[in-house]
């Protein structure tokens, strides 16, 4: 148990991507909400004996809360810092994902080509039907290619020479399923994506991840080769059996690299965090990354087959089912309290991550720990659902566009007169065919017989620039509501909804 031994230590880094700097002090979490989430990490590497373990929150661009606790040397008892390194397996994909997007972004390849158009030792494969489609590039990126699911046996394959892959792939290999057909997590996939990267660049994968991602972030301490790596940094990986902890031997780099194989620190991955984030809202501006925001946000674009996984909340009983399906490189959900997430863990031998993004509330938790397969998932949204409940994760507000508020303004009149006349020429031709005048006015009588006079300058809360809700206080009550533009040019009233909202 390492609970009574560990040390916490904090640290900002210094050196930053574009603007995910460290010049606002203020831009921490508070003492008693950061005291609840480190309990809940140091209460995970206890219970689940993990010699060494990190874990950061950065929100709108900056780290604001980082802990490292225990050892990264179970012999020389040296503690893990924001500079100690770790493998994070499987969170290694979306640097993946994201490579094959800014090549098709350049022009190099296509999505929704034949995988066998850039790795033409896949021609000769045979599959499972006859009426089985060939795997795409998109295929690969949404684990929807057929492939067996390889845990197991991918975690031990990183160091796969790459000649050796490719008689691997001359020879064929097996179907799990018809691609196309249903999700299958993959590693040998995105090993595939890593080669076709290699064949569409020009240059080696590492390469082209290090000189394109990589140094552009200034993530100079991430990379792939554990043993070229100051060796004082290393956060060595352990495995716990039989009550003890034995050492697991670095693996070097090799194919299997492109879906497991990135080493990093927290130091760098704060970097790759805001980057990410940075990608949301959509919005008018220059690009300051290596790759444009709206490409990014392709990442989140679930592309298959939703799985549906029970998420447990923060009291006893509080439970909710939430549907699943994978972008890429990410798992991406719609939470119940969180709402929309994109997630990856990492388990490799003495090592285990784990990542979650909120990018509707510019917020990101990261953790690396130094055991087997120690992705500490629950506690990283549960630490999430911490900062909810405190209201450190909240939806960005969506701006209000010109055209929304002035149909807003109108729908305010609307009700204060009872009566269409204040929008007549602004409704869309479908407005009275759904509802006559004699109908719609009487409705808005009913309604300003229960609730009297409303407080109509208050704000609408926008959902896109032709939709909103409504929320007004009035007299003897409150109204909610819906107001909703026509697709056309201009636009017009498409729908306008009122009710008395429910009692709270």
């Amino acid at each position: 148990m390492f609970a009574s031994a560990a040390v916490i230590l904090t640290g900002m880094a210094t050196g930053a991507w574009a603007d995910t700097s460290r010049d606002n002090e203020s831009a921490t979490l508070p003492p008693e909400l950061a005291e609840r989430i480190d309990a809940r990490f140091l209460a995970y590497q206890a219970e689940e004996h993990v010699p060494g373990i990190v874990w950061g929150i950065v929100k709108d661009g900056k780290l604001v809360h980082f802990r490292a606790s225990g050892t990264a040397d179970l012999e020389t008892k040296a503690p893990v810092t924001e500079d100690s390194v770790f493998s994070i397996a499987s969170m290694s994909k979306a640097f993946t994902a994201l490579a094959i997007l800014k090549l098709r972004d350049e022009g190099k390849l296509r999505l929704d080509a034949l995988a066998e158009d850039y790795v033409p030792e896949l021609r000769d494969w045979t599959y499972p039907t006859t009426d089985s489609p060939r795997i795409r590039v998109r295929d690969l990126l949404a684990h929807a290619g057929g492939l067996v699911t390889d845990n197991p046996w991918g975690d031990r394959q990183q160091d796969m020479p790459e000649e050796v892959f490719t008689e691997v792939l001359k020879q064929g290999v097996p179907f799990n399923t018809v691609p196309q057909t249903g999700y299958e997590y993959s590693n040998f996939g995105y090993a595939l994506l890593g080669r076709i990267v290699t064949n569409a660049s020009g240059m080696p994968y590492e390469e082209y991840i290090r000189t394109e991602i990589l140094l552009p972030l200034g993530m100079v301490s991430t990379g792939y080769d554990a043993f070229a790596l100051d060796q004082n940094r290393r956060a060595l990986g352990y495995r716990w059996q039989d009550e003890v902890f034995t050492e697991q031997p670095a693996m070097e780099p090799g194919v299997f690299g492109a879906m497991g194989g990135m080493i990093s620190n927290a130091s760098d991955y704060e970097k790759w965090v805001a980057f990410l984030l940075d990608a949301w809202p959509a919005r008018d501006g220059e690009e300051s990354g290596p790759v444009k925001r709206s490409t990014v946000r392709e990442m989140a674009q679930g592309l298959n087959f939703a799985r549906v996984l029970t998420f447990k909340g923060l009291e006893e009983g509080d439970e909710c089912d939430v549907a699943i399906t994978y972008g890429m490189g990410f798992n991406v959900s719609t939470e119940c309290e969180l709402g929309t997430a994109l997630a990856h863990s990492g388990g490799y031998p003495g090592y285990g991550s784990y990542v979650m993004l909120m990018p509707d509330a510019g917020v990101g938790i990261f953790t690396f720990a130094n055991r087997t397969y120690a992705a500490a998932w629950q506690t990283v949204r549960e630490a999430a659902l911490e900062m909810k409940k405190d209201g450190w994760i909240e939806e960005r507000a969506v701006p209000v566009s010109d055209v929304l508020a002035q149909a807003y303004a109108l729908a305010g009149e609307i009700y204060t007169e009872g009566k269409l006349s204040p929008a007549e020429g602004q409704l869309a031709m479908n407005f009275l065919l759904d509802g006559s005048v004699a109908v719609r006015e009487r409705a808005l009588a009913e309604l300003k017989e229960q609730v009297g006079a409303c407080d109509t300058d208050a704000p609408i809360k926008a959902s896109g620039r032709l939709s909103g809700t409504i929320s007004w206080t009035c007299e003897k009550g409150d109204v909610e509501g819906l107001l909703l533009l026509s697709p056309t040019n201009p636009p017009k009233f498409q729908e306008l909804r009122l009710r008395v909202a429910p009692a709270s």
